[in-house]
């Protein structure tokens, strides 16, 4: 059995996309800074007889996600599938005048830094399967910068940059990575972009393999 690692795990989007890869047949490897929501979350996917293990870690502290996602690897099976879906703090999102070069420092380690640790902790184990995919979820200002969110904009460009390398460096591999934009509010009502349905999306992408960015929906005017 191969792994689903979820870094940013959460009871929305997170949680769904768990129990669409668990479904399939993958184990759950859930990453998290609270280990009573893991707990909390295991325990929901054990309920659907999905295997699943918490393990705690901070986006922001290398170390953790390192010695995260080799732990998981052990306890569960080689990571086929990275997820990196955490949500931004609010600071991250200050305007772009009153933005310093010190506001960008966590912006960036979140949205750069930290998934290039967590890439360089699974591929290892994804070039001796010989297969596997990154999957990269961020918002609109990923690809239309807006004045308003400086840090996220700025941060998520230089994510959207590296996960689009990786797409063209690592496909010689059948190592998939992709990027899933979703514009607006994730909601449990939306026909687009509710966790259910971005779930089923982010399972497609890794099964069909199909292009770099994708689209939750249509980005607006």
């Amino acid at each position: 059995m191969t792994t689903f690692a979820l870094v940013g795990a959460g009871p929305g989007l997170g949680l769904a996309a768990a129990r669409r890869f668990g479904k399939a047949g993958h184990s759950v490897a859930l990453l998290a800074r609270d280990a009573d929501r893991l707990d909390d979350l295991v325990a929901a996917l054990d309920s659907d007889g999905i295997q699943a293990r918490g393990y705690t870690a901070d986006v922001l502290d290398p170390d953790t996600l390192t010695q995260a996602l080799i732990a998981a690897a052990g306890d569960l099976g080689p990571v086929e599938i990275l997820q990196y879906s955490p949500v931004p703090r609010a600071d991250f999102m200050k305007p772009v005048l009153e933005t310093t070069a010190a506001d960008l420092d966590a912006p960036l380690a979140f949205s750069v830094k930290a998934p290039v640790t967590c890439v360089n902790a699974v591929l290892p184990g994804m070039r001796e399967l010989g297969r596997g995919t990154l999957l990269f979820v961020n918002g609109g200002s990923a690809v239309r910068s807006k004045p308003s969110v400086a840090g996220t904009s700025i941060a998520f460009a230089g994510e959207s940059a590296y996960a689009e390398m990786l797409h063209t460096a690592l496909a010689p591999e059948d190592i998939h990575a992709a990027q899933l934009i979703v514009p607006g509010a994730i909601h449990p009502d939306s026909a687009t972009s509710s966790p259910e349905v971005l779930a089923e999306r982010l399972y497609a992408l890794h099964t069909d393999r199909d292009g770099f960015r994708h689209y939750a929906e249509p980005m607006p005017d």
